[in-house]
């Protein structure tokens, strides 16, 4: 499963009926780290920092005083629309004198955020899992192989007394296949020392 996200913080702008709405959108690796991101970003001046973030299955929002539903579920509509994932996303908002209602709060609010995807640097993202392989000496160079055939990259390697002992980061979705093929390439003499169920 990949995803998009983001490569850089990216902000944006918009002014709705005298009312200037700022969004930011940043990349987070987890709850405290977005709210991390939220206290270095929102505006205490502003009327409103509304938010939401999305890491995996993990998601939250906020309308921080707007009427309920018009702001932080719009934002995390907008982020889920853009198909980004491991991402928080704060509206600042100064209110200019003029009512929006419902609807256009919802409109100014996911559309800060839908602008702001629409434009902003990204990446696919790959989840990975990093492995130990211990392997005899004369395979170490077969292992790299291995590894870059299914997208993977090694880490470090030691040499211990019954051979090498390497660490790999491979794509989650290729683990089942790497550990076959190299099980097979080496005739069975890898073994995967973090692995319980390793053949």
């Amino acid at each position: 499963m990949t995803s998009k996200v983001l490569s850089k913080t990216h902000t944006n702008e918009a002014e709705i009926k005298k009312s200037l709405f700022i969004g930011m959108c940043g990349r987070i690796d987890s709850a405290d780290h977005f709210f991390d991101f939220l206290a270095q970003h929102q505006d205490l001046n502003a009327t409103h920092n509304c938010w939401a973030f999305r890491v995996g299955q993990t998601y939250r929002f906020n309308d921080d005083g707007e009427p309920s539903g018009t702001a932080g579920k719009p934002i995390l509509a907008a982020i889920d629309g853009a198909g980004f994932d491991r991402i928080g996303a704060i509206v600042i908002r100064h209110y200019g004198g003029i009512k929006l209602g419902t609807g256009g709060l919802a409109r100014a609010y996911g559309g800060t955020i839908a602008k702001n995807l629409q434009v902003a640097p990204w990446e696919q993202w790959i989840p990975t899992s990093e492995l130990h392989v211990q392997l005899p000496f004369e395979f170490s160079q077969l292992l790299f192989k291995v590894t870059e055939d299914h997208g993977g990259e090694a880490i470090d390697q030691t040499f211990n007394e019954t051979g090498v002992l390497a660490a790999v980061k491979i794509p989650d979705q290729q683990i089942k296949q790497f550990k076959k093929d190299l099980n097979n390439q080496t005739r069975g003499q890898v073994s995967f020392p973090d692995d319980a169920n390793a053949s």
